[in-house]
């Protein structure tokens, strides 16, 4: 069972969502060009660097291989996926990337500029739209003075598949109505248009973005891999939908069919966009 503090929409615990996860790190990865593709981010070669909800490590593990003196140090709030981490990073012998459960909602346990950069990928998933100032804070206190907080989030694909984005419409209705959304009307997940402003209202300078697509359309590389992370996806989030009350069991069972069916005609067309927000910690205090 989940923790109860989890506000995750899908269980963390199933093992069909690890596999999820673990695909979707490569993804990630791989769609925005590399693990750290920002002009302007340095890490410093003994630098430290914290992973935010890291599920089953995939970034920080890549990382912590190819930054071999970086300290890399990854949380999340699920035992499972971080033993999980912890046995990758044993097999692969890197010594330089340790895991903890920790709720990256709460205050996390470490020093006051202890870290080089912090990242986070896809957190609106859990992250209720008042723990995003404390988190910002947060990673203000744990950076040292030019530190970098690098965030990157997504709203809903955009396809042609009339019962996928029916689908995907539930899905934000659904987070609305849990609290867990920064959408003004419940059509998207919204974090988006905000996380550029949250970074600088935190006090991070020089903020900046960085758009990626994915295109994922029938014939591409990527259409097999992203549906495929979609399709678990969609299955798993359905209890859900049907604990808020968005929809039935039934009803979302034949939406599914219906977009998994859809998702692989020859004429699906699919574009995955991604938002990426990083900025610095100011060198010296204003005060």
């Amino acid at each position: 069972m989940a923790e109860p503090e989890n506000s995750y929409p899908i269980d963390p615990e199933n093992a069909g969502e690890l596999a999820r996860l673990m695909q979707q790190d490569r993804l990630l990865t791989e769609g925005m060009g590399g693990l750290l593709p920002e002009p302007g981010i340095r890490l410093p070669e003994r630098g430290r660097v914290l992973d935010l909800a890291c599920g089953p490590g995939g970034w920080a593990l890549e990382l912590a291989f190819h930054y071999p003196k970086a300290e890399v140090i990854g949380v999340d709030i699920s035992r499972q996926v971080i033993e999980y981490a912890r046995a990758q990073a044993w097999s692969r012998g890197l010594e330089n990337a340790h895991f903890e459960v920790m709720n990256v909602m709460e205050p996390l346990a470490f020093e006051d500029g202890s870290f080089d950069l912090i990242n986070g990928r896809l957190l609106a998933g859990f992250m209720l739209p008042g723990a995003w100032p404390k988190l910002l804070a947060e990673c203000d206190r744990l950076l040292k003075p030019g530190g970098v907080v690098r965030l990157t989030e997504t709203e809903a694909p955009l396809t042609t598949s009339p019962a996928y984005e029916r689908f995907a419409s539930l899905v934000a209705q659904a987070l609305k109505r849990a609290g867990q959304s920064f959408s003004a009307d419940g059509r998207h997940l919204g974090i988006t248009p905000v996380l550029p402003r949250l970074v600088r209202k935190a006090g991070f300078e020089q903020v900046r973005l960085r758009a990626t697509v994915v295109e994922w359309s029938m014939g591409t590389e990527a259409h097999y891999p992203v549906f495929k992370d979609y399709l678990l996806g969609l299955e798993l989030v359905q209890p859900f939908l049907v604990k808020v009350g968005v929809a039935t069991r039934e009803e979302l069972e034949r939406l599914y069919q219906q977009a998994v069916a859809e998702m692989q005609q020859d004429d699906f067309c699919a574009l995955w966009h991604l938002l990426t927000v990083w900025g610095y910690k100011p060198l010296a205090s204003h005060e």
